[in-house]
């Protein structure tokens, strides 16, 4: 089953809980947290995660784009988050396992994250641990950017590994998804799709929604 998670970054902010109402038949709300240094934008942290938890049954998939994540990621699932990705780029091998392990100790959901020019096999020491993997299709930091299909090569590899060392993993992609690269994305092996101007911008979002899933 291919699941969909509308980034809440191409919504509108002066209406939130209204824009995370209207992506209700989606399967997670992804929420890109960035701190200005890890990426050269800042975007939105734990208060608005807690502050958006009431409005939505959906899991909330946070994505920190942060340095040493392992500082805040307890805060974030205490504030409600399902799922807490962090980028294997943000600190050392062994502060981000002892992060996963902290995530899981709060009883959610952990992930491991891969920037467009990190080789594939850098997931490998995380991957018997984690829930999800997200490859990055464009350079995290901003919204709005084109699909970097030369991706797909990476995405290949990573299920191949998933399906070989933790089948029950999951594949996320993020980056320029929308109606025709889905299915590209879908072929090279993803089951998770974050999609925000795609869906934010359709006049019909379930319908949307819907078509993304193929």
């Amino acid at each position: 089953m291919i699941k969909i998670a509308p980034s809440i970054l191409s919504a509108d902010f002066a209406n939130l809980e209204r824009d995370i109402q209207r992506i209700s038949t989606a399967d997670y709300v992804h929420v890109d947290v960035m701190d200005g240094m890890f990426v050269p934008n800042i975007t939105i942290g734990i208060p608005v995660v807690k502050s958006i938890r009431p409005t939505t049954a959906l899991p909330l998939d946070v994505h920190l784009m942060i340095v040493e994540p392992g500082r805040y990621v307890e805060q974030f699932c205490d504030a409600g988050a399902d799922l807490v990705t962090v980028h294997v780029e943000s600190d050392t091998e062994e502060k981000l396992h002892d992060a996963i392990a902290r995530i899981h100790a709060k009883g959610k959901r952990a992930g491991v994250v891969l920037k467009p020019k990190t080789p594939a096999e850098t997931v490998l020491p995380f991957l018997n641990e984690v829930e999800l993997v997200l490859v990055m299709t464009v350079e995290p930091g901003f919204g709005g950017q084109k699909f970097m299909a030369d991706m797909m090569p990476k995405v290949s590899a990573i299920r191949r590994w998933i399906d070989e060392k933790n089948p029950g993993c999951e594949l996320e992609v993020d980056g320029g998804v929308d109606p025709v690269t889905c299915k590209t994305c879908i072929a090279a092996g993803a089951n998770v799709l974050v999609a925000g101007s795609a869906v934010y911008k359709a006049d019909d979002i379930p319908a949307r929604i819907a078509e993304l899933r193929g």
